[in-house]
């Protein structure tokens, strides 16, 4: 497995467990909230959310199933997807 997937499963695994922080090799990082509530942290230039239920897309259906769903994004670009602890990488 990549680092970078490695990563993602960590910080997925931290968001979706309701944890504070989440330990990488290199430190601790707190997770934080967006204002509509959803967790999220920024790490290495990489910003993680998890998928908002709100939304009427074809994800924010499978979120509102029960399916745990983390993005990462680097600017506006999504750069990888997390579903149920499996990573993707997008580009």
């Amino acid at each position: 497995m990549s680092d970078l997937a490695s990563r993602a499963i960590n910080i997925f695994e931290a968001l979706f467990s309701d944890q504070e922080k989440v330990e990488l090799e290199e430190g601790s990082y707190r997770i934080g909230t967006t204002r509509g509530g959803l967790r999220c942290i920024t790490v290495d230039g990489i910003f993680y959310i998890e998928q908002n239920p709100d939304k009427g897309s074809r994800w924010a259906k499978q979120a509102q199933a029960g399916h745990q769903i983390m993005w990462g994004l680097k600017g506006r670009v999504y750069v990888l997807q997390v579903v149920d602890g499996v990573f993707k990488k997008l580009r």
